[in-house]
């Protein structure tokens, strides 16, 4: 609905009443017109100045949308960010407590990057780390399921409401696929490809559980991964007693 129909609609029929007035009328026809046009007038600048308002509106809003992104986001791989995984994950523990849900966590680190980074460039390596991260990203559906990257080569993906058979389900899933999109890596010690090393954790979710825990325990398990040959996944229970306030 336009916000100055009902403006136009009253400068228009002051109009049509100075047209149709004689001339010989009992008031100041003169000034009765000149004032209606001073109305269009301001009408037609305050017109103007809401225009400008609202487009000032919208940059304000897309600038704010832009540094929220940045704030949330990893530029890099476009998923989210380690500021994003200490709030989330905090919130998503309080949420499970409630509801007496469970949570599983991974870790995952991409196998010799380094390796990889000095052999193709921090350019491949880069693309590497978008590939990986896309991949990562298309083994979760659920809504609330999320990946981040932690740092590095490093991705965390945190799954509310799935137990352990689900999240090693999951990670089998993501080994796979990771193998399969064959991004050669020559000086591998695991393969001729790129691969992946998953360490999990999950538990039924207690007030008392801490973030920094499950991160813990799910890189505790990602180190067996990597000692045992790596291009595997781990699960570790998580152990209550780390979890006590």
């Amino acid at each position: 609905m336009d916000l100055f129909k009902n403006e136009q609609r009253i400068y228009d029929h002051v109009m049509q009443r100075i047209q149709e007035t004689p001339a010989d009328a009992h008031f100041d026809f003169k000034e009765y017109a000149m004032l209606a046009k001073e109305y269009g007038r301001l009408l037609k600048q305050f017109r103007k100045i809401t225009r400008f308002a609202d487009k000032t509106a919208g940059n304000l809003y897309e600038s704010n949308l832009e540094l929220t992104n940045k704030a949330l986001y990893d530029a890099l791989t476009d998923t989210y960010n380690r500021y994003f995984i200490k709030e989330q994950l905090e919130r998503t523990i309080k949420s499970l407590s409630r509801s007496g849900g469970v949570l599983s966590l991974m870790m995952l680190d991409v196998d010799y990057f380094k390796k990889y980074n000095d052999r193709y460039g921090h350019y491949m390596g880069d693309a590497c780390l978008k590939a990986i991260a896309e991949i990562l990203s298309g083994c979760i559906t659920r809504e609330d399921d999320f990946i981040a990257r932690y740092g590095g080569e490093e991705f965390i993906a945190v799954l509310p409401n799935t137990d352990e058979r689900g999240a090693c389900v999951t990670a089998s899933t993501m080994l796979e696929r990771i193998i399969e999109r064959g991004i050669t890596h020559e000086k591998s010690s695991v393969s001729n490809c790129v691969t992946i090393s998953i360490g999990i954790t999950s538990a039924k979710v207690k007030h008392t559980h801490k973030s920094e825990n499950y991160i813990k325990r799910a890189d505790e398990a990602l180190y067996m991964s990597k000692k045992n040959g790596r291009n595997r996944y781990t699960f570790m229970a998580f152990e209550e007693q780390e979890n006590e306030a």
